[in-house]
């Protein structure tokens, strides 16, 4: 059976190194952007990694969704914390996002999975 963590990451990786190696000065700023605002600030990580799973899920973006589920995965946040960040997304994004809602209950069901084999 195919992981969806790792083919996700994989692919992704992949495809930012191609991106990156373009050496396009604004496309390096905005991935530089994404990268620091999301460290240690005023706001923990924990708090910056469930605002950007809500935003990520109400713009319906999957691959948001999923690097904030593992973003917030390895920051220690519980399944419990995600899942109700998660119900006020599908709160404000209504019920076009429960799409997104089945992939991220898949997403973060193979987050802990691959926790437990590691």
């Amino acid at each position: 059976m195919p992981n969806i963590v790792e083919e996700f990451n994989e692919y992704r990786a992949k495809m930012n190194d191609k991106i990156l190696a373009d050496n396009n000065k604004v496309i390096k700023r905005i991935f530089n952007l994404d990268t620091n605002a999301f460290k240690e600030g005023v706001l923990d990580v924990k708090t910056k990694e469930l605002l950007g799973l809500v935003a990520s899920t109400v713009l319906r973006c999957d691959d948001c969704i999923k690097y904030h589920l593992e973003s917030s995965h390895k920051a220690g946040l519980s399944k419990d914390e995600v899942v109700e960040t998660l119900s006020i997304a599908t709160l404000i994004g209504g019920t076009i996002v429960i799409p997104h809602l089945r992939r991220a209950y898949e997403y973060w069901d193979a987050l802990e999975a691959n926790s437990k084999i590691d």
